[in-house]
């Protein structure tokens, strides 16, 4: 999610500690490299590596650099692997201006290929570079810097949040377009950063910037103007008064349940960049020519490999072939080539299943692609390449925005296919219908939170003395049950068994007792079939819970009715997660647990 903090002061000042001790407050959000810049007296000095804050610190001397303006960087490799070269802050062309940025910029790669043509000295893939050389460009032609920063923002997309300076300036100056971004004012000096917490032990004096505006800083005031017309704005300062720990959870009790509300807008951003990989198209080419082509991962991603096999087949006519990993070893390696395809799918990149199920198919001839959080690891190394999730750190050991956008790139890709297959199941209304459901999924994930949150803490009170229950769907809501019933087990301890809906009457059903929690998750295309398993266990005297839009015949039907917004069948499935993240939350607040940290469990498993 990168960390981005900048300081301004009117003096010659060691920076080094600040920046230091800033970076260390952003650390929470992730990182794989760090970097600091001081400007001196018209001189820049720039030190940046891979590696830990303590540790490039160290290697660096940061903490000996002086100024009387900084910038420090934390990044989370998007664009660019981890590496020195790639580390931020970044130099213009010239080495007269030093910036770094938070967020992803999608049309980096393009964006780049023009700076290289008009002769700018480009040195990294990274676009926290693109930023500084958007800006350049219009100072080369002659603008004012003000000016130069708002064209630069119209050439920039994405979300993201960037701080710059010069050399010859006694200002720094940042501008933000969908990543957070807060003002800092105190005594002698003023700051910028991602985020309160690196902040907060400096000042409690903040504004916070919105969309579309420029902060120019000098170490008395700020200013803020707007991007589309230059003009101020007046935003006055406001006191923060929550502890650092409450500032670091964005208000929220744990992680988890803030990292359940960032999955809106990590959509949204995945999305943005999705529409400006150079990779989505060649992946989609291979996966239209496979002979078979196979979704593997553990868990979490197992899961959402298996909601994506259901979207392949029913918008692009594309059978996929979901799989555990090590399953996939035993019963399809021996039997694939170089005319199969393998998506492998893994949060950490790190995963030792995936990895070994890599080998055996790269050892046949298979080719295989990656689907990952973390870019620089190894499965992102070890693929032809591999999309980014977009998510920023997760902390909470439970996977909650990493699925979701997880799924949300398999339906992208899911579309995608269906508009350059030779044989799909959308006629050409549905394919161009395709970009609006797209962009209506963020928006939806938040509303959905807004509307289920009261509903499901009362439900999750009613049902917290069990410890058995089951979760049941049908079609893609299948694999939204197999992972509620994961996140139930995962954070409450107790046994939720995520099951094919009409699969329990072949066994399970005998486990059905008075009061008995069952969640049903159903599809819209799907009621008439969800009915039939309500009322199977509702008369053995089950509490029956169903996920779906407002529906007469379910509410008429079922103990509960939690109702999402009505959407696309297949967005109607990803929602549906989300009152089972929300349910597994409060259950296991309720028990006493940390739903953070659950025992026997780890984020990354690299044991086999």
């Amino acid at each position: 999610m990168c960390g981005i903090f900048g300081y301004v002061t009117n003096k010659d000042e060691a920076l080094g500690p600040i920046l230091i001790e800033a970076a260390k407050r952003l650390t929470y959000r992730g990182y794989d490299s760090v970097g600091a810049a001081t400007i001196n007296n018209g001189k820049i000095d720039l030190r940046k590596d891979v590696g830990k804050v303590d540790v490039v610190a160290a290697k660096y001397n940061i903490a000996e650099m002086r100024g009387q303006r900084g910038i420090t960087q934390l990044r989370w490799a998007t664009f660019g692997e981890p590496s020195q070269v790639n580390s931020q802050p970044h130099l213009d062309s010239d080495g007269d201006m030093v910036g770094a940025h938070n967020g992803n910029v999608v049309n980096n790669v393009e964006l780049r290929e023009q700076f290289m043509a008009e002769g700018m000295t480009v040195r990294s893939q990274n676009d926290g570079e693109t930023c500084v050389h958007a800006v350049e460009r219009y100072i080369n032609r002659g603008y004012q810097f003000i000016d130069a920063i708002r064209l630069a923002y119209g050439d920039l997309q994405g979300d993201y949040a960037f701080v710059i300076g010069r050399a010859d300036d006694d200002k720094l100056y940042a501008f933000k377009k969908g990543s957070g971004m807060v003002v800092g004012l105190g005594e002698g000096f003023t700051c910028v950063s991602s985020d309160l917490p690196s902040i907060l032990p400096l000042t409690r004096s903040v504004i916070r910037p919105q969309d579309g505006e420029i902060v120019t800083l000098w170490a008395d005031k700020v200013e803020v103007r707007s991007v589309k017309d230059g003009k101020l704005i007046d935003r006055q300062p406001e006191l923060v008064t929550e502890t650092m720990d409450a500032v670091q959870k964005g208000g929220y009790p744990h992680f988890m349940l803030k990292e359940i509300h960032e999955q809106g807008q990590v959509a949204r951003e995945l999305l943005h960049l999705l529409d400006g990989s150079p990779d989505v198209a060649p992946l989609v080419e291979k996966m239209k020519n496979a002979r078979h082509l196979y979704l593997i991962g553990c868990g979490t991603s197992y899961h959402a490999a298996s909601v994506g096999a259901v979207y392949f087949a029913q918008l692009a006519g594309r059978a996929a072939i979901p799989v555990l990993a090590p399953q996939f070893i035993a019963q399809y390696a021996p039997a694939v080539n170089h005319d199969d395809v393998g998506i492998f799918v893994s949060q950490s990149g790190e995963t030792k299943d995936v990895l070994n199920a890599l080998e055996a198919a790269e050892k046949r001839g298979m080719a295989c692609f990656g689907l990952a959080n973390v870019v620089g690891s190894t499965l992102t190394r070890a693929t032809s390449f591999c999309l980014p999730l977009c998510c920023g750190y997760e902390i909470s050991v439970p996977a909650t925005k990493t699925f979701t956008n997880q799924v949300v790139t398999f339906l992208y890709l899911a579309y995608r296919l269906a508009g350059m297959g030779p044989s799909t199941s959308l006629d050409d209304h549905s394919l161009r219908s395709g970009r609006h459901v797209l962009d209506s999924i963020p928006d939806l994930m938040e509303q959905t939170l807004s509307m289920v949150g009261p509903q499901i803490e009362t439900i999750a009170r009613d049902i917290n003395e069990w410890n058995d229950m089951y979760c049941l769907g049908y079609g893609a809501t299948y694999a939204i049950a197999l992972e509620g019933a994961l996140k139930l087990k995962e954070i409450t301890y107790a046994h939720c068994e995520g099951m094919l809906s009409t699969e329990f009457k072949h066994g399970p059903l005998s486990a059905v007792s008075k009061g008995f929690p069952i969640v049903f998750a159903a599809g819209p295309n799907d009621v008439p079939l969800i009915i039939s398993g309500i009322n199977e266990v509702k008369v053995r005297g089950a509490r029956t819970i169903v996920i779906a839009e407002e529906d007469a015949r379910l509410r008429a039907n079922g103990d509960d009715l939690v109702v999402l917004p009505k959407s696309d069948p297949q967005v109607n499935a990803l929602l549906a997660v989300l009152p089972l993240q929300l349910l597994s939350y409060h259950m296991s607040v309720m028990r006493g647990f940390d739903p953070d940290f659950p025992r026997n469990l780890s984020k990354t498993l690299t044991v086999d």
